[in-house]
């Protein structure tokens, strides 16, 4: 492992989350350098609006499916694989965002944020790697985040669902690291994508605030697209995309408990949400003196 892909044209990838955001960028620049595409979401307008923009002579398939569900993505590999005549990139994009402190985090939330952030991408090592090990050299993308580095409050099960995918990422590159297979892990910061628009949380007006703050300055999908395509090309095990996500590595290497603090009161500020870490405490204040044994 190690080696990178080089030329990506004439071969073949896999791409979730392929509707909208980072997915739907890579689609196009992974298109435009000449390669085939399955492309996955349950998005089945958004998978059609992209069909539009996919002209060429090159094979393009479209399959709406849920990246938690298992069987749908059983049966997504054995799809694609027959659709395609070999698979040698697998990009395990989908995601899905959560806004609210732990206490109040129902469990119905952590198992959606488990079952497509973390399950999501189980499913797509699990289902496409056999068929990867197959081609001359393969390469596997794993979408953590800058909250795969840093804990935040408010974000109790999307950080465990992306540290998750980093800590199974980095266990991939030593059994891959003698195999033809190679993975990069990406940690992105702000990127402007759906996934604010379509988060779920406890607090509505939070929510919208930070939609709006990411359409006005986040980084662009394309950037962060080009970027991961690069780490394919040149066998990059490891992607930080954004400058926030940069400091927030720095911050951990240095300081890796008050880090956490120093980064997340940061954060806040930029953010002009300082109110919130109270806000928290009170909330689990609250949390600590309820029943939740009926639950």
């Amino acid at each position: 492992m190690g080696q990178g892909m080089g030329s990506v044209a004439g071969k073949t990838a896999v791409v979730t989350g392929a509707a909208s955001g980072i997915g739907r960028q890579l689609a196009l620049q992974l298109w435009h350098k000449g390669m085939h595409l399955a492309c996955v979401d349950v998005d089945e307008p958004g998978l059609e609006a992209l069909r539009g923009e996919l002209a060429g002579d090159r094979r393009a398939t479209l399959h709406v499916a849920d990246v938690a569900d298992r069987e749908q993505m059983r049966a997504l590999a054995i799809d694609v694989a027959a659709a395609h005549e070999g698979l040698h990139v697998l990009i395990n994009n989908a995601g899905v965002g959560y806004e609210a402190a732990f206490g109040q985090t129902s469990l119905e939330a952590w198992d959606r944020v488990l079952g497509i952030n973390l399950w999501g991408v189980i499913h797509g090592c699990h289902f496409f790697m056999p068929h990867l090990a197959k081609v001359e050299r393969a390469h596997i993308v794993n979408l953590s985040s800058l909250f795969g580095i840093i804990g935040m409050p408010g974000q109790t099960a999307y950080c465990a669902s992306k540290f998750a995918v980093r800590g199974l990422s980095e266990s991939l590159w030593e059994e891959l690291r003698t195999t033809t297979v190679g993975l990069t892990v990406v940690h992105p910061g702000g990127v402007a994508t759906n996934i604010m628009k379509t988060s779920e949380g406890d607090d509505p007006e939070l929510l919208a605030y930070l939609a709006d703050w990411y359409d006005d300055n986040a980084y662009e999908p394309a950037r962060a697209a080009a970027q991961i395509i690069s780490a394919i090309e040149k066998g990059k095990r490891r992607l930080l995309i954004t400058p926030e996500a940069y400091l927030a590595d720095a911050m951990k290497r240095l300081l890796p408990v008050m880090g956490n603090k120093a980064f997340g009161d940061l954060t806040l500020k930029v953010l002009k949400l300082g109110h919130m870490r109270k806000v928290r405490q009170d909330q689990w204040q609250r949390t600590m003196v309820e029943d939740r044994s009926g639950e």
